[in-house]
């Protein structure tokens, strides 16, 4: 079988914790490679945004990545880019036709890249696989401000997706409902499939030797956040809490620090977005600005080190449709407090796993961390919990559900077609 993957606004191999690099671009290289150990040939369209990069990428075993001009070779505004759609498109069709490639099935990722499936499906004849990741709908429904608010025209091509693709893949029951509900999506199209993670990659380790590697010492009061500069993903939550820990333990302030991974580091202030320099202004309203670190983007073979050395993961979002940060954070052994919405709520298991909190409520943010924080039993529980919990989601495992997926809708396209001729001859 041959899958033709699309991610048209970003590739999975771009810096994570940037714009628009965050967990849907480390799923689609994850699944892909795992696809591919399954004997799955996978070629990954992407828009190019470097003159510089090569076309062609070998990713691992019978995949590639192929990245296309289309528009500016540069970062571009996703709303925009619907105007380059259809040179995306025709470029797609165009590297398949000179190497002679005929797809089995198209497996699209984020409404633009849906969107272009549907035009290759006109003329490939293949299935159409399409997994949202984020809900224009959902991320109205929590949006605080104007520049938060998705387009009108997202949200119709999302619902026109959920009618026409063969399949969408949901990462959890609440996803799936939260479809049907803003968008009236047939539940008979949706397919609940969570996300995966590396278990070679993301696993318990020896906490004194990944705080040397960060250089963070042995007895610092370490919280970590992982995420876009976004205000969707709550990190002014974690600020806040991290002020109120200090007015309760100001015997804590010369050893607390809040790493905040993402964005750009403290030495790249002139490339901080709005959300970063927002987030700055707080730290240093609140009079945590020494405890508070911009960590930047970290290449995700790093992440693990961060994960290990905390005390405490925060994932602080309003809106996860389901939350891969957490998820790996959990795969380490760590105590993750999130807040109870999308997939977080369904990931960890409160007091369990994990402990959850109301979104955008600091004052219960701060309990929580200091409920770990004061008691090293609850955390030896929660670490020893999240390791169990991050192994039912291994790679090859939900590889082996998407396969199972693309079997059955080739196997229905095919018998669809063969009708068809049927129906042409007699």
């Amino acid at each position: 079988m041959r899958v033709a993957m699309l991610s048209v606004h970003s590739s999975p191999l771009a810096r994570l914790g940037g714009k628009e690099a965050g967990g849907m671009n480390v799923y689609v290289r994850e699944l892909a490679r795992e696809l591919g150990q399954r004997g799955i040939l996978v070629d990954i369209f992407t828009r190019s945004q470097d003159r510089d990069t090569p076309m062609i990428v070998p990713l691992s075993r019978g995949v590639r990545l192929i990245s296309l001009h289309a528009g500016p070779a540069a970062p571009y505004d996703k709303n925009l880019l619907l105007t380059y759609l259809p040179e995306f498109v025709s470029r797609v069709r165009c590297f398949a036709d000179g190497e002679d490639l005929s797809y089995d099935l198209i497996h699209s990722h984020y409404w633009l890249s849906g969107e272009a499936a549907l035009r290759l499906r006109r003329v490939w004849r293949a299935p159409v696989v399409h997994m949202f990741h984020t809900l224009g709908a959902m991320k109205n429904s929590v949006a605080r401000s104007e520049e938060e608010v998705e387009t009108k025209r997202r949200i119709a091509i999302e619902r026109r997706l959920m009618r026409e693709v063969d399949a969408v893949v949901a990462a959890t029951p609440l996803d799936r409902a939260q479809m049907v509900w803003h968008y009236g999506a047939d539940t008979g199209r949706i397919r609940v499939i969570p996300c995966g993670v590396d278990l070679r990659r993301f696993q318990p380790g020896d906490r004194t030797a990944a705080r040397a590697a960060l250089g963070i010492s042995a007895d610092a009061i370490l919280l970590v956040c992982v995420g876009r500069m976004e205000p969707l993903k709550g990190m002014d939550a974690l600020i806040r809490a991290a002020a109120r820990l200090l007015a309760d333990h100001p015997e804590w302030r010369d050893r607390l620090q809040v790493v905040l991974i993402g964005g750009e580091d403290e030495t790249q202030a002139t490339l901080w977005n709005g959300e970063q320099r927002r987030l700055d202004h707080l730290r240093r309203t609140l009079g945590v600005q020494d405890q508070v670190v911009f960590a930047g983007a970290q290449p995700q073979e790093r992440l693990p080190l961060y994960y290990v050395a905390a005390d405490v993961v925060a994932a602080p979002s309003h809106y996860e449709s389901f939350g891969l940060a957490a998820l790996e954070a959990l795969a380490c052994g760590a105590a993750v407090v999130a807040s109870n919405v999308g997939g977080l709520a369904l990931t960890i298991e409160d007091r369990h796993s994990g402990l959850l909190f109301p979104p955008d409520n600091d004052a219960a943010l701060a309990a929580q961390i200091e409920r770990v924080l004061t008691d090293a039993e609850l955390a030896a529980r929660l670490r020893s919990a999240a390791v169990q919990r991050a192994a039912e989601y291994s790679w090859p495992t939900i590889a082996r559900r998407i396969a199972a997926l693309y079997d059955e809708l080739t196997a229905a396209n095919a018998a669809n077609w063969a009708v068809r001729r049927l129906v042409r001859v007699s």
